[in-house]
Order: C-alpha cells, then sequence, then structure tokens
C-alpha cells in the first residue's frame, strides 16, 4: 500500500530535505507538496492523504488556522505539525487545535521518522520533555500559563507586539484595521491582568514567547 504524504512548508529547500528523509524509512511513498496555505487547503480539498506535515508558519495564513480548517474538512485526516518555534510557544494549541503530533525543526531525522510512523498508525506525537510538561501541568490546572487563556489570533498578536511591532505594522501584517489590532490588545491586557505594552513585552520575554 502507498503512503500518501503531503508536505507543507514555504521552503523549496526544507521540502526536499524532509522528502529525502522520509523516503529512506517509506520508500513507496508519493508526495505532494505545498508551499502556501491556499496550495495546502487545495491540495487537501481534492485528495486524501495519509498524513499532512504541516509548517506554522505559512505564507497567508498561520499553521494553527490552516489545521483548523483542515479538521473542518477532513476530521480525520492526521495532521503533524512541524515547527521552527519552540514547544512552549505553540505545541499546546496545535494539540487542542487537532494536531497528531508537534515537532520542531531542530529535531533530527530519526524524531521526524519516529513521529511520522506514530502519526500513521494513529498515535500522537509529542517530544518526552513536551510529555512531562503536559502531565505536569495535569496536576497544577491552576497554575495555567497567562497566554493560554487567549484566543489564537490574541496569542498572535501578543508574539507581534513582544517582537517590537507597532499596532500600525501588525495590522498591515495581519490584513486588519488599526481598530481591530487595538482591541486584540486591549483584550490580551484584560485576559492576562498586565497594564501596559511593556508589561506585555516582559512577559512575553520571560515565558520564551519569542525568540
Amino acid at each position: 500500500m502507498i503512503t500518501k504524504i503531503l508536505v507543507a512548508d514555504d521552503h523549496a529547500i526544507f521540502r526536499r530535505g524532509l522528502k529525502e528523509t522520509l523516503r529512506g524509512e517509506f520508500p513507496k511513498a508519493s508526495f505532494g507538496e505545498a508551499r502556501t496555505a491556499d496550495e495546502a487547503l487545495e491540495h487537501i480539498r481534492q485528495k486524501e492523504w495519509d498524513i499532512v506535515v504541516l509548517d506554522i508558519s505559512m505564507p497567508g495564513r498561520t499553521g494553527l488556522e490552516i489545521l483548523k480548517e483542515v479538521k473542518t474538512l477532513r476530521p480525520d485526516m492526521p495532521i503533524l505539525i512541524l515547527s521552527m518555534y519552540p514547544e512552549e510557544q505553540f505545541a499546546r494549541r496545535a494539540l487542542r487545535a487537532g494536531a497528531s503530533g508537534y515537532l520542531t525543526k531542530e529535531s533530527v531525522p530519526e524524531e521526524l521518522t519516529e513521529a511520522v510512523r506514530k502519526v500513521l498508525h494513529g498515535g500522537r506525537y509529542v517530544s518526552v520533555n513536551l510529555a512531562e510538561r503536559l502531565a505536569s501541568d495535569l496536576g497544577r490546572r491552576s497554575d495555567v500559563p497567562l497566554h493560554e487563556r487567549l484566543s489564537d489570533r490574541e496569542f498572535q498578536v501578543l508574539r507581534l507586539i513582544a517582537s517590537g511591532m507597532t499596532v500600525k505594522d501588525i495590522a498591515e501584517k495581519l490584513e486588519v484595521s488599526v481598530k481591530t489590532i487595538s482591541t486584540y490588545r486591549a483584550r490580551v491586557l484584560l485576559k492576562t491582568g498586565l497594564r501596559s505594552t511593556a508589561d506585555l513585552v516582559r512577559y512575553a520575554v520571560q515565558s520564551g514567547l519569542v525568540n
């Protein structure tokens, strides 16, 4: 049986490396490629894939936004999120949104093939470190980080503010109005209990939410 794998990442060299790595483990696999969010969704609308390896930072829309739409289109299609961002920034959100696994791009090739194999067999994949943090969280739900209270869009705005972007810059990047971003900023402040942009930046840096 041929395994059908869709690789969605905006870097051609990285897509090629992923395919070569996976071919070593799945020599009979057939591959599809997508470099943007729209391309990925079009591939998924047109064809049933055994697994989608999805970059969380795609042109057009974030991987989390794509993930939610994929789960609406094809609820049972396994999605393995591959990200340049550390697990503490996005892993919990990706898993809550329906991802079957989360892997950073710093992972060794053997971990990638292990993750794909596990997801293909109906399992979920997280690193040992993330599994320990998730297990620890179960025992202290009242101690959940402030940013976990935010919606995905609010979290995105928090990270962009912390990276040094102005409200106007963020509005242009996300293609929404300045007023909309100001509203998101106000919601972030309300939900986290922080009082200013400086507080948001300090919190994001201390929590490892920006690189």
